[in-house]
């Protein structure tokens, strides 16, 4: 059964005279209680279709449909009523009362759902002892640190029981450690039935969802050709921890891919040949890149936008990509 149905959704508003859509006739499914990944770099278009999602943003035109209940054609009484019992929302900032404790943040949308007090505080107590906050139900915003915050915000999402939830980029104020602990908590709620969508830019996220979409910005120029370049023996392509927007494949000669040590010395992650493809993560994210290629003879490479690959060599070649690199990732102890 699919949870989320999304047709040819499109938004388009206008900004200093020049027409922006972050979303143009883009479609979506989702089963029920799976855990899916809108991926991609910022201006994508991820946090776009979340908010419609979320009933919180009318798109221009297409068909929104959660749990059989088309959003689109909800009137403004159906949408309250929609956002505050079917659907749970994760901000990225948290967006906590600062006022309230963590407890009192919870409870909130129960109260405005007319739960009584003690009903809405034990519903409450229950959900932080959940996300291993049980020792934190008095402490208010400023005194917890920013995984802890952001559980209380998963568990105020979950306080009505809501069988959608949304979460936009929850890891990107996050260290390594409080990243694994909602990593969990995320996977935990989708096993437990719940249809879960997150957004994200973090490649950390990909070995817990059944679902990845993979999404570029509408932007990124097809018109702009493809890159060819041609490597002298030992030439640098590119540098671990610059930035930069293309893909690449190797069409005649050798590359290889190194990555220093924490001592500093370089350590061989990869060598291709012709027909070897690379350089996803930096294009697609808007990240840092990994590794440093370099040619090892002299080398032809063909270096392409997002878009452009995709349209070669295949959304699930990319995917594969990115996938292979999360592993490869994990096995060397991050990136």
């Amino acid at each position: 059964m699919t949870a989320v149905h999304v047709d040819q959704l499109t938004v388009e508003y206008t900004r200093g005279g020049n027409v922006i859509r972050p979303l143009d006739a883009f479609d979506l499914r989702v089963p029920v209680g799976s855990l899916a990944l809108l991926l991609g770099p910022s201006g994508c278009g991820k946090t776009t279709l979340l908010s419609c999602l979320a009933g919180i943003l009318v798109p221009t035109s297409g068909r929104v449909t959660v749990n059989g209940s088309v959003v689109t054609e909800m009137t403004a009484p159906q949408l309250t009523a929609y956002r505050q019992n079917d659907v749970g929302v994760v901000f990225q900032g948290f967006n906590l009362v600062p006022s309230l404790t963590a407890l009192e943040n919870v409870m909130v949308p129960l109260r405005a759902a007319r739960i009584r007090r003690p009903e809405a505080r034990r519903r409450a107590e229950e959900l932080l002892a959940k996300v291993g906050l049980a020792d934190r139900l008095q402490n208010r915003p400023a005194q917890l640190s920013g995984g802890q915050q952001q559980r209380v915000a998963i568990a105020r999402a979950l306080a009505n029981d809501a069988p959608l939830i949304l979460a936009d980029e929850p890891t990107a104020a996050l260290d390594h450690v409080q990243v694994e602990m909602v990593l969990r908590i995320l996977r935990v709620i989708a096993d437990e039935g719940r249809t879960v969508v997150v957004s994200t830019h973090d490649p950390r996220l990909l070995h817990l969802a059944e679902n990845v979409i993979e999404m570029v910005p509408l932007h990124a120029s097809a018109a702009v050709g493809p890159e060819e370049r041609v490597l002298a023996p030992g030439e640098v392509l590119f540098s671990e921890g610059t930035r930069g927007d293309r893909i690449y494949f190797v069409e005649d000669g050798e590359i290889e891919l190194t990555q220093a040590n924490p001592g500093g010395e370089p350590r061989v992650l990869a060598i291709g040949g012709p027909g070897y493809t690379f350089g996803e993560m930096g294009a697609l994210f808007d990240i840092q890149r990994s590794a440093t290629a370099r040619a090892t003879t002299t080398t032809t490479v063909i270096g392409y936008t997002a878009l452009q690959f995709k349209g070669r060599f295949g959304a699930d070649h990319l995917m594969k990509m990115i996938a292979g690199h999360a592993a490869r990732d994990a096995s060397t102890s991050g990136r």
